[in-house]
């Protein structure tokens, strides 16, 4: 269990970066050659991105139905998605090729932000770090950080 910070925070992050949303519904429980493939492969690949700092991965957070990710660029996301070496590709393959004939068994979704630089706000307030606070840095949410308009408007 990570540690409750009780202070109010907010969290900065360097340059630009991006939110992925990604996640899975599963349409036809009983059909479980369709889906549980696809559930158990997005450990591995969080796994191996996490070990993995030059990927440009920053980190994630999420549950049994959407994955929040951050990333240092679209880019590296991209080549990571499309990298014939790592654990995405060969899923992404053979999720479709499950799938071919039996769509709408299993549903797979993702959404993708670019944030500019300061183009964002966050506070926490007696929580252990989480979302983009466990990528960025967290700092005091005082003086110019004291609101959301504040903390947007950079």
């Amino acid at each position: 269990m990570r540690t409750v910070r009780p202070e109010r925070l907010a969290v900065q992050i360097d340059g630009p970066f991006v939110v992925f949303l990604i996640g899975m519904r599963v349409n036809k429980p009983w059909k479980v050659r369709a889906w549980v493939p696809a559930f158990i492969a997005m450990p591995r690949m969080l796994k191996e991105l996490a070990d993995y700092p030059a990927s440009g991965f920053l980190g994630a957070e999420g549950g049994l139905g959407t994955i929040i990710q951050y990333w240092r660029s679209f880019e590296d996301l991209e080549r990571y998605a499309n990298s014939r070496d790592h654990e995405h590709w060969p899923a992404w393959r053979a999720f479709n090729k499950r799938v071919r004939d039996h769509r709408g068994d299993v549903g797979i979704w993702h959404e993708t932000f670019r944030v500019e630089a300061g183009a964002y706000e966050a506070v926490y307030s007696g929580m252990p770090p989480r979302g983009l606070g466990r990528v960025g840095r967290l700092v005091p949410a005082t003086g110019r950080r004291e609101t959301a308009a504040q903390r947007i408007a950079g």
